[in-house]
């Protein structure tokens, strides 16, 4: 086989060098040709990107803030189109260099082609290096100026307790809702919302529609206009009105709304109250929900809440297994009870550890009560239950007065009661997460435990004792524990609780409890090794519980340290 040789390549000397090189129409060399023609002339090598400290967004250029991840394809885009003349050639190729984070600097390396000469293309990589400059963002800034905001969510309850707005701020926290939330300011009924933009507005009042039976007006209020370009600078204002009916209070329904709701009877109680208010007859167990819109279509107010409840005792208990509500939750039964004022420790006559009656004493002390309840299922004899004693009570309410007389019940029985556990000085295992306040908010005069409480004075010690009661309905109600999220205590929460009470000088109650005085500390000493507890008090479970926590805190500053509640 004959060895056949390719065609000849020409070659002519580059005319700058000399260099032997395929023949082109600049009859230059690439060494050469790069030293007489630029094509990286008119893109910068330097330029600079803006960077946001506080809520750690790039500006994407022309105004857009952009929440960008270090080396992403986004942060990227944003560097390029901080460089001018990318148009009069073809990009091919762009990544980045690595540097120290903490330096500032971004490197970025570019590929780019361009038609020097006649049929002559030539390719070029290059460095451009960018300084992160760091500033704040319009949001940040509105944020840092304290006072300063567009839209407002008034949200108001007409109770004489807190307790709801306790379980909104978990609600709040559970659901992330505070996130765009420029600071939060308590009012005598309520909590006031401020925000940087009517779309966030929005998102909270449609959250508080979603979570309690509300009503909500708008109103816009006129800061500045031009007129040669026809825009307008309003503030917006949302007014929300919490419905006033509380778990465990005591209802009287109109007559009409009571026959549409299954002809329930007029006096019930509430068990829950999420976005609709949830009704029970304890007598009958027929239950009924009251939507949003049907309850403030012809509002009315409770006849009696959980401050106006009494202790009573347990005499005797004959559960009914026909009537059952609930998936068997509730049960029927008829059940004696007595006011637990009419049981004292008779020591003198030798009876030390048991109760007896106290006939002698005066009007309904040592009467007997009987009534249906629908606690047949958790109730023993001997057992502490709360309740709603109407035989002494005296209603201002055409509703109530209303009603038959034979169908009004002496007592009306709400939830079991634990007192010999309460006396245990057994701090929880568990703590709730917290909108920690903002320093030096307007109106602030006290340290508080976040944006409940911090009106101080009187209004403090009131809300500490909502508070500990919303932690024992908390304790003595699963369902209501899963709507929000529980978290591990620390030891070192422990440890600082260990310590405020040395200082103090009164002893707390277990974590989060309230302060009793000298005779009420010397009362429990001495009960409570006399005492046991009630074996069937609902403990909250490890598994129930989350990790720990950070205090939140709206605005700069970070993380507070946990208080001492």
């Amino acid at each position: 086989m004959e060895f056949v040789a390719g065609p000849a390549i020409h070659r002519v000397l580059c005319a700058d060098c000399g260099t032997p090189i395929v023949p082109n129409s600049a009859n230059l060399c690439v060494a050469c040709l790069r030293n007489s023609v630029d094509i990286t002339e008119g893109i910068p090598k330097q330029a600079s990107i803006s960077f946001c400290r506080n809520c750690e967004r790039f500006l994407s250029p022309p105004t857009a803030w952009s929440l960008i991840r270090p080396e992403s394809a986004e942060l990227l885009a944003i560097c390029l189109k901080k460089l001018k003349g990318l148009n009069k050639v073809r990009l091919t190729d762009a990544r980045f260099i690595w540097t120290e984070p903490h330096s500032k600097r971004i490197k970025v390396a570019i590929t780019i082609q361009k038609e020097v000469l006649t049929n002559t293309i030539l390719e070029q990589t290059f460095e451009i290096e960018y300084l992160v400059q760091h500033g704040q963002c319009p949001d940040c800034t509105r944020l840092a100026a304290k006072n300063t905001w567009k839209s407002l969510v008034q949200v108001r309850q007409k109770v004489p307790h807190k307790r709801t707005f306790l379980y909104l701020e978990q609600l709040i926290l559970k659901h992330n809702a505070q996130k765009d939330t420029i600071s939060v300011k308590e009012v005598r009924d309520g909590l006031d919302f401020f925000y940087s933009s009517r779309s966030h507005a929005l998102k909270m009042v449609e959250f508080l529609a979603s979570v309690v039976p509300v009503r909500s007006k708008a109103s816009e209020q006129l800061i500045s206009s031009d007129t040669h370009t026809n825009t307008a600078n309003f503030k917006y204002t949302y007014s929300v009105e919490i419905s006033p009916i509380c778990k465990d209070d005591l209802v009287v329904l109109p007559k009409a709304l009571a026959r549409s709701l299954g002809n329930i009877n007029q006096l019930t109680i509430c068990t829950r109250v999420n976005n609709t208010i949830q009704l029970l007859d304890p007598a009958t167990l027929q239950t009924a929900d009251i939507p949003s819109h049907i309850f403030w279509r012809a509002p009315f107010e409770s006849l009696a809440s959980t401050t106006d409840l009494v202790e009573f005792t347990v005499l005797d208990v004959e559960p009914d297994r026909t009537k059952q509500g609930r998936g068997g939750r509730w049960l029927g039964a008829d059940s004696q009870v007595a006011l637990a004022s009419a049981f004292r420790s008779n020591t003198k006559a030798g009876i030390p550890e048991d109760e007896m009656m106290d006939y002698e004493a005066q009007g309904d002390a040592n009467t007997i009560f009987h009534t249906r309840t629908h606690l047949g299922s958790i109730l023993q004899p001997g057992d502490a239950v709360m309740g709603y004693h109407l035989t002494n009570s005296n209603f201002n309410s055409e509703l109530f007065a209303a009603l038959p007389t034979d169908t009004i019940p002496d007592v009306i029985l709400v939830r079991k009661s634990y007192p010999n556990r309460r006396k245990k000085s057994k701090a929880r295992n568990w703590r709730l997460r917290s909108i920690a306040k903002e320093a030096g908010e307007e109106g602030e005069t006290s340290n508080a435990r976040g944006v409940v409480g911090r009106m101080g004075g009187r209004d403090r010690k009131k809300v500490e004792e909502d508070y500990e009661l919303f932690l024992r309905d908390l304790e003595e109600d699963p369902e209501l524990r899963q709507g929000i999220n529980l978290y591990k205590a620390t030891a070192a929460a422990d440890v600082n609780m260990g310590e405020g009470e040395k200082k103090g000088g009164k002893r707390k109650g277990g974590q989060y409890a309230m302060e009793v005085d000298e005779r009420d500390r010397e009362v429990a000493e001495t009960t409570d090794e006399e005492v046991e507890p009630e074996p069937d008090f609902p403990e909250v479970k490890l598994d129930e519980l989350l990790e720990t926590f950070d205090e939140l805190t709206l605005g700069e500053g970070g993380a507070e340290e946990p208080q001492e509640q």
